[in-house]
Formats: C-alpha cells, sequence, structure tokens
C-alpha cells in the first residue's frame, strides 16, 4: 500500500531514473508530475522539458532516458513521450485496485502525517472587548479555523491565540463613561449595551475636552493595576468573552476562552521589548518617540517608515504589541510558526513586524512568520458588504439569516424532528457561508450572494453535503455497508476515473497547507463530487443486473467518496449531516 500521493511517488522514481541515467539531482516536487485532463492518461511529467535546456539537450531525448530508467513494474502500465517532451502515464488497473481496497481501511485516507511536526502559533478572531463581533470577523475566524484543523490533521502542534482589543485609551474612556453612567462592579449589561456605551463615550471623548482628560487618568489607574478600575474592566472583558464564545459557537470555530490572549496579556512585556530593542541598538528617537526603522520600508517620497515602539507619551502602540506577541510566542512558547491571520491591508505592517523581529534575534532561521492576508467581502453594489443603512452588520445576524435561509430548505424534511431540522438548518446555513468564503483564493475579494451559496449545484457545500447524502442514502438502501477489504474491481472508465480522484486526497491536503490555501481543499472536493456523479450515472450500484462482486466493488467506491466527503469537510469546519 503507497501511503501518501500518488504524484509524489512518481516523481520519485523520475528522480531514480535521472540519478541512474544522467546523474541528474532533483526532488520528488522537482519532477514536475501533475494528474492530466487528457483521455486516457492518469499523469503527465513534464521535467524533460526544463532540464533539456539546462543540459544542453533536446526535451525528447531527455523524456526517453527517463522512461528506459523508470522502475515501472508494479505502478504504471505505460509511459509514452508526446510533444516535444512530455512523458503521458498510465497507471496499472491492478495497482489502482489494490490503493482502493486498502483505503477503505485507512482512517487518514492516504494521507500521511508530518515526518517532522512543527509548532504552530496562529493569530486569528481578533475581536474587540465591548464591540459586538460583526462581519468584519468572519474571514479571520473561518480562515483561521481552517488552518488550525489542516494542520493539525497534518500532524503539528497548533496553539490559536485570540488576540483581543481589550487595553489602552478606549478602555478608559469607556469606564469612565460607565462610572459616569453610575455603572458599579454589580451592574450587569449585554454586549449590545457595551456597544451602545461604547459609542456615547466616543462622542463624548471627542466633544469634552474635560471628559477626554479624565478618561487618560482612567487609563493611568487602569496600567497602574487600580482594584475597582481593574474591576470595571474585567466586567467588560467578561461579558465580552461570552458574546464570544457564543458566536464562535453559532460558526463552528474552535476558539474558547483558554486561547484569548489579548493587548492585556502582553501590556506587562511591553517594557521589556522597548528595554531589549533599545540594547541591541536598533531604535532611534524621532519626534520624540521610539521608533525602529526596518531596511527598506519607505514612503512614496523615499523617506524611511517607522515602526513606532513608545509613543512620545510613554504609552505603547499595536506596533509594541505586535513585536511582544512574536517575541513571546517564539522565545517564551517555543513555537517555530507563526501565522497571522489578518486582513490584506496589514501586509506592509507585518512585513515589517517580521523584518524587525529577524534584526532582534526573535526570528531565526529556525523560525518561519507569515501573514495570512484576506480580502474583503462585498456586497451586491461592489462595495464592502454594510447594512441598508450602511452599518456594520453583526455577525449573529448574518448567521441567524443564513440559518432561517436555509431552514425553508429542509423545511419540507417531514420525517425529522423539529430538533433535527434545526440541526440540519444549522450545518446548511452555516456550511454555506463558511464554503463560500473558503472556496475562493482568500486573497481576493469576494461576492456575498445568498442565491449562489444556497445553490443545490455548483461548487458550494449544499452541493457537497447533498451529495454524501445521496450515497449515504444508497447505503442505507443497499442494507450493507462495505467492509474493509471488500475488493475493487474497475471495469468501467468512470470507476477508474473515480479511484484516481480519490487517491489525489493526500496531494489536496498538502496543496491547502503548504501556501495556506483552503481553496484548494475546496477544488478537490467539488471535482470529487463530480466525479462520483459521473459514476453514479454511468456505473449501476443496485440495478439487479450488476454482478454481485461488481455491486460490492462499487458499494466501496460509494463509501470511500463518503468519508473523502465528510473528512474534507471536516478540515474546513464545515458539517456533513447524514440526510438533506
Amino acid at each position: 500500500m503507497l501511503h501518501g500521493d500518488v504524484g509524489t511517488e512518481l516523481g520519485r522514481r523520475v528522480v531514480a531514473a535521472l540519478r541512474t541515467a544522467l546523474d541528474v539531482a532533483i526532488t520528488p516536487a522537482e519532477a514536475l508530475i501533475r494528474p492530466s485532463t487528457r483521455d486516457g492518461v492518469d499523469y503527465q511529467c513534464n521535467v524533460a522539458m526544463s532540464l533539456g535546456k539546462k543540459l544542453g539537450r533536446a526535451p525528447r531525448d531527455v523524456a526517453r532516458d527517463i522512461v528506459a530508467h523508470l522502475d515501472s513494474a508494479d505502478l504504471i502500465e505505460d509511459a509514452e513521450i508526446a510533444g516535444p517532451g512530455f512523458i503521458n502515464v498510465v497507471l496499472r488497473r491492478e495497482w489502482l485496485q489494490q490503493q482502493a481496497t486498502a483505503l477503505l481501511g485507512d482512517d487518514r485516507l492516504g494521507v500521511a502525517e508530518a515526518e517532522r511536526p512543527r509548532r504552530f502559533a496562529i493569530d486569528y478572531g481578533s475581536p474587540n472587548v465591548a464591540k459586538e463581533m460583526h462581519v468584519g470577523h468572519l474571514r479571520s475566524s473561518i480562515i483561521g479555523d481552517a488552518l488550525v484543523r489542516l494542520l493539525r490533521f497534518e500532524g503539528h502542534e497548533v496553539v490559536p491565540h485570540n488576540h483581543l482589543g481589550d487595553w489602552g485609551t478606549p478602555f478608559g474612556m469607556l469606564i469612565e463613561h460607565l462610572i459616569d453612567e453610575g455603572w458599579t462592579t454589580g451592574s450587569e449589561h449585554t454586549i449590545g449595551d457595551l456597544n451602545g456605551f461604547y459609542q456615547e463615550a466616543r462622542k463624548k471623548f471627542d466633544a469634552d475636552p474635560d471628559f477626554a482628560g479624565r478618561s487618560r487618568q482612567r487609563v493611568v489607574l487602569l496600567q497602574g493595576g487600580d482594584e475597582h478600575t481593574l474591576a470595571l474592566w474585567q466586567q467588560l472583558v467578561d461579558e465580552s468573552t461570552r458574546h464570544f464564545e457564543k458566536v464562535y459557537g453559532l460558526l463552528g470555530v474552535g476558539l474558547t476562552r483558554d486561547d484569548i490572549y489579548g493587548e492585556s496579556f502582553y501590556n506587562p512585556r511591553l517594557p521589556n521589548v522597548i528595554d531589549e530593542l533599545e540594547a541591541k541598538g536598533l531604535t532611534e528617537v524621532s519626534d520624540g518617540a521610539v521608533c525602529v526603522f526596518p531596511p527598506g520600508f519607505t514612503n512614496r517620497e523615499g523617506e524611511r517608515l517607522p515602526l513606532i515602539v513608545r509613543k512620545r507619551d510613554g504609552g505603547y502602540g499595536y506596533a509594541a504589541t505586535d513585536l511582544a506577541t512574536a517575541r513571546y510566542w517564539t522565545r517564551e512558547r517555543g513555537a517555530t510558526d507563526l501565522l497571522y491571520v489578518v486582513g490584506t491591508p496589514q501586509a506592509q505592517h507585518f512585513a515589517m513586524i517580521f523584518a524587525v523581529c529577524s534584526k532582534a534575534g526573535w526570528l531565526t532561521d529556525e523560525h518561519h512568520a507569515e501573514h495570512i492576508g484576506f480580502g474583503s467581502i462585498l456586497g451586491t453594489d461592489g462595495k464592502t458588504i454594510r447594512t441598508r443603512a450602511g452599518g456594520s452588520i453583526k455577525l449573529v445576524d448574518l448567521l441567524t439569516e443564513a440559518i432561517d435561509r436555509a431552514a425553508t430548505v429542509v423545511a419540507e424534511r417531514s420525517e425529522l424532528t423539529a430538533d433535527q431540522r434545526a440541526a440540519l438548518a444549522r450545518a446548511v446555513g452555516v456550511g454555506a457561508i463558511k464554503y463560500a468564503d473558503l472556496s475562493g483564493d482568500r486573497e481576493k475579494d469576494y461576492l456575498f450572494d445568498w442565491d449562489r451559496m444556497l445553490a443545490m449545484d455548483g461548487n458550494t457545500a449544499v452541493y457537497l453535503q447533498y451529495a454524501n447524502t445521496r450515497i449515504l442514502s444508497m447505503l442505507r438502501k443497499a442494507g450493507e455497508e462495505p467492509a474493509a477489504g471488500t475488493p475493487v474491481h474497475l471495469t468501467e472508465p468512470a470507476e477508474r476515473e473515480l479511484v484516481l480522484k480519490l487517491l489525489q486526497l493526500p496531494a489536496a491536503v498538502a496543496s491547502a497547507t503548504e501556501v495556506y490555501a483552503p481553496h484548494k481543499l475546496c477544488t478537490y472536493l467539488y471535482e470529487t463530487a463530480t466525479a462520483f456523479s459521473g459514476f453514479y450515472e454511468r456505473c449501476p450500484v443496485l440495478a439487479a443486473s450488476t454482478p454481485d462482486e461488481i455491486r460490492r466493488s462499487r458499494l466501496v467506491l460509494a463509501k470511500l467518496t463518503s468519508n473523502v466527503l465528510t473528512l474534507g469537510l471536516s478540515l474546513l469546519g464545515i458539517d456533513a449531516p447524514e440526510r438533506l
């Protein structure tokens, strides 16, 4: 049984052939093995095209040497040279049958665990205390959660951290306003109340110099550990955390209160960060502020761009907090990889943060830090999605609407109880939103379209969920669950196409995690569901005319497809209901 990606195994054999025939050393990835779109061809190898020029030989001659020395006895039926030097590969039917037969007994469906697991710290979510989560928090939460699931499945250690905005001037302002309103440590308010209070405090801060001064003094008390101020602040955090947990629970995102590492957590570490930067000679005083000028970053006028690590008044900005964050996770928590799932507009900021961390020695050659940027969610007008009144859409309201819309899809399921229909509506509605987000290139904007999201056809979660429920329905109708070890027999092209697609799951997972691109897994799942549809149409499973041996074989393929769809959706954080 080959455990892992078929393309990688073919790549290994091409590597061995090149070493033997031409004494050329490349990696399996450099062998350029790709699934073929040509009828009758399973994979294509294009490495001879790139090597020909390097070796000063015709690519077809290089391809002939590869084919002549290719270890193909167990795996390859035919390797044919086409065009200027492409190698078209057809896999042995017997080998494909063996792989499919063995796959049903493999819980990981061929996906190997990482040989050298790493420790990832992923920053995602990042709402603000005392403010309701809105649609702007959707992409960070969804993408971050999918990456956590994918990386953990690959065998890496992943520590999520929710970088809450819970410190600084806004909270001095809000607490001072609440005290003016007679708020005490015994007062109870919802997140909606706090949201309104914050807006009122902001207006008062901008209009009333006396209030602004008292607010700044309240920040001093907060940062100084004043017991009463801290108690009021903690109430804000606790009520906000309850709201966040409710939204994450509805969204199916795994962030909990244990994953909270707010700005307040890093605040005590900020002086040491500045001291270390100063001791290493990395800081300059500019206009009274302590700054770091990482090389290579300039504005349009060619002037150096600063990271302000300590303000003129002695306060700290979010640049200092982000530096403290990177220092904490690498130095104190031993993270090897830092991922920040934050909107694309912050790309330059993080590039500067990483540059300073490298200069300071907090990021070394053993570390990897990456900003996982993403585009905006657009409304039908092509602008950032908002309410009709022009305000931010509350995330709870968006998810509730998704579930309500999905409820119309499942309302006719009279055989289900009310609770079952509610659970199904949630799986469909929330799944539709998450898949619409994940199925496109994360770096691009996408149009929020209810009709497209909830469509039963096309590349949508509903289509995949429905394809899976059709398979499960067929298995129930068959009256038997195919057992591990049941032989697979490939008698029709559609069966072969489906098996080839099922065996590409490891490559799809690897591709999605390698460049942190969940849409690559989405595309694979859609192609798998489409391949099953073609198989279902052309290969009768339960028909009386289907021989028992072929029937059992096709039930194995159906079960494997369901397993792949269920696993793939779960890695995206999407439920796969048994009925739809």
